[in-house]
């Protein structure tokens, strides 16, 4: 389907990719600690690859072959217990044609992703609640919690997200990389606001959310918006993947005061790992050239064949051959956002949501599998295990818990 491609494959071609960084130092007794923990990923765009041709969830694949980075045995090996698995929908013109179709899209993408549950009993679990995920966990299984990115595809009619809530929905972000019928972007390529935070409709949608116990997310959303979610939502704000503008000051990041704001309301930071999020990189014009004409490429193929998809894979990885990325984000500068929110709002309001299969991703944190460099890293800036457990998941469930309980407020 030309959708899953283009909304699947197309996020992860922007991934700048290198020789494989080297391996995590951790100790076993970090790595055996990392394993016991319960964690949990707050933004994973990985449901755009159960579309894929060919490409399945059971099986093991490269980040530095088919690019991407969440798999069941890469999760098992990086001791990730699960998250919340994204509906993400491109934003595109405001009519009701277009509301239409991506509101199909998005439902069919819900659909993958219960699809991908049903399918594999033994190995995943849908979650509906915050106490869910523990059990699930106990059991040996993935956790899978639904979330929006973008709330675009519901139109004009807020009751919608009572469907996508019915499907499993828990978290829903507002807008994306432009401005929508709800909220203001951070990052609209007009660099003016539109409503100066969210529209009439947006906070129509937050009333829905507070009703039903959907956490509203403030994540590319602008900081005007995430003003009017703390002063509109009846319970605690989420940022599902997000940085600090006191490390990097890109639009797409929040500077201390709101860090301190939105956890005076009890909401929680999950840090992302965009590169172009955490710090600036030098331009590689020629690089950018290719990309761009290999995405023009993917958006002509109206079907996608697994051998369609293997010769524009191919064609990506010449790019990375003639082009390299030598001037990527790297771990440390993932870890510089991280304790900088660490140091502002303390351990009970940051989390982790690092954007896998969605752009994500840094030397020394590829896939999931580096996942347990965080844990070691964490536990050597001197945060106890209690600490890392709270940051892994803690915080995450706690916000979800405080959406159910004030459900119909």
């Amino acid at each position: 389907m030309r959708a899953a491609w283009m909304m699947g494959v197309a996020a992860a071609a922007l991934l700048p990719l290198t020789a494989q960084a080297e391996a995590p130092v951790v100790s076993k007794k970090e790595y055996q600690l990392h394993q016991r923990l319960l964690t949990l990923d707050s933004h994973l765009d990985t449901p755009a690859s159960l579309d894929l041709p060919g490409w399945s969830i059971e099986e093991e694949h490269g980040v530095h072959s088919d690019y991407t980075q969440v798999d069941l045995p890469r999760m098992k090996k990086g001791g990730l217990d699960g998250g919340f698995w994204a509906i993400y929908t491109p934003q595109g013109p405001l009519t009701v044609e277009a509301f239409q179709k991506m509101r199909d899209f998005a439902i069919l993408r819900g659909l993958s992703i219960r699809n991908m549950v049903a399918a594999d009993p033994a190995n995943f679990a849908l979650a509906l609640e915050a106490k869910d995920a523990a059990p699930i966990a106990a059991a040996g299984k993935r956790v899978v919690y639904l979330s929006i990115e973008n709330a675009y595809p519901l139109g004009e009619d807020v009751s919608l997200l009572k469907t996508f809530y019915d499907m499993g929905v828990r978290v829903s972000g507002f807008a994306h990389f432009a401005h929508n019928q709800f909220a203001d972007s951070s990052t609209d390529p007009s660099k003016k606001p539109r409503y100066g935070g969210l529209s009439p409709l947006g906070k129509e949608l937050l009333k829905a959310m507070n009703r039903l116990g959907v956490v509203p997310d403030g994540s590319h959303s602008s900081d005007q918006v995430l003003d009017d979610l703390l002063a509109l939502s009846t319970t605690p704000v989420l940022l599902t993947h997000s940085g600090c503008k006191a490390i990097y000051d890109h639009p797409r990041n929040v500077d201390d005061e709101h860090l301190k704001a939105l956890a005076a309301k009890g909401g929680v930071i999950q840090m992302n790992a965009y590169g172009g999020y955490l710090r600036a990189s030098k331009p590689n014009p020629q690089r950018q050239e290719a990309m761009k004409a290999l995405m023009g490429q993917m958006r002509e193929d109206a079907k996608l064949t697994p051998e369609k998809r293997a010769e524009l894979l191919a064609k990506r990885q010449e790019i990375d051959r003639l082009y390299p990325e030598t001037d990527r984000a790297t771990f440390d500068d993932f870890m510089a956002h991280m304790l900088h929110a660490l140091k502002v709002v303390g351990p009970d309001h940051v989390g982790i949501g690092a954007d896998w299969d969605g752009g994500g991703g840094v030397v020394g944190l590829e896939d999931v599998v580096d996942l347990p460099k965080i844990t070691a890293a964490l536990l050597k800036a001197g945060y106890s295990q209690a600490d890392v457990q709270k940051v892994w998941s803690g915080n995450v469930l706690r916000v979800l818990a405080a959406a159910e309980a004030g459900k119909g407020t």
